[in-house]
């Protein structure tokens, strides 16, 4: 289990990737993202978590820039957009986003969305960029456990991470049993369900016993289930909230709470039914 804001994961090929990072799903390109990308890594963040169709890969590259520490000391994620899958349009969306951030590789590139049907071609650009040195680890975002048999029966490469919407809302038992047997590291998007659980009660009971904020509880939780996990927020000092979760261990007792709270229910789409 982490102990500070830098401990990371080991990914199946050797990579380290920092438990906890910063989103910016949503956060306006420009002077909005520059500071939310600044205020993380100056406050000892060194995962940022973006996206092409997030549209604000430009204002990430400048906040890495601004902040001044060494590129090899950070973790970039971004992903290829549905309206870019296939081999090669992959490729070509790949360099686009390099350029939009202003760096020479990424740490982890995944596959936003399943999609219908070419996600399988899209790995292949995947597979091709690992090899070439371009992305230090590849993996995929959404994807059921049918997603991930089906493009395992032609990947020559495990993907090293599957990046999907995870709270205590949406526990994703099986998936997450799935994924830790094939080596693949689950990572959380939406862990506070976009704010709805702020004030759900038995989060509220709890966040009071530790002394925490209900937000704390949940990304601790996330992180004593072995899941990477990145909230996002604009302002400095909810930033450095997030990351104030290593001076406390929740007990079993109340792990077991908040799992009972799952649901299987969604705040954003369900990627079987969202092909765009």
């Amino acid at each position: 289990m982490p102990t500070n804001l830098q401990d990371t994961t080991t990914l199946h090929n050797g990579v380290k990737m920092p438990w906890l990072g910063l989103g910016v799903f949503k956060v306006q390109d420009g002077d909005e993202v520059v500071n939310a990308v600044k205020a993380a890594i100056k406050n000892g963040y060194k995962s940022i978590d973006t996206a092409a169709v997030y549209k604000n890969e430009e204002g990430v590259g400048q906040g890495i820039r601004e902040a001044g520490v060494p590129r090899e000391e950070l973790f970039i994620t971004s992903k290829v957009w549905n309206d870019d899958q296939g081999y090669e349009t992959t490729l070509a969306a790949f360099d686009a986003s390099l350029e939009r951030l202003g760096l020479d590789y990424l740490d982890l590139y995944l596959i936003h969305w399943p999609g219908s049907n070419k996600y399988k071609e899209t790995w292949k650009a995947l597979e091709k960029l690992y090899k070439d040195g371009k992305v230090k680890a590849i993996g995929v975002s959404n994807f059921h456990i049918h997603h991930l048999e089906d493009l395992l029966e032609d990947a020559e490469i495990v993907p090293m991470v599957n990046q999907v919407e995870f709270h205590p809302h949406l526990a994703q038992l099986e998936l997450r049993e799935y994924c830790t047997r094939k080596n693949i590291q689950l990572e959380a998007w939406s862990p506070l369900k976009q704010g709805e659980l702020l004030s759900e009660p038995t989060l509220e009971k709890i966040a009071q016993k530790y002394n925490k904020s209900v937000a704390q509880i949940i990304i601790k939780w996330d992180l004593q289930s072995g899941v990477v996990t990145i909230p996002k927020s604009i302002k400095e000092h909810r930033i450095v909230e997030n990351a104030d979760v290593f001076d406390f261990e929740l007990s079993e007792e109340d792990m077991k709470k908040i799992d009972d709270l799952n649901k299987d229910e969604r705040v954003g789409p369900d990627p079987d039914n969202f092909l765009f």
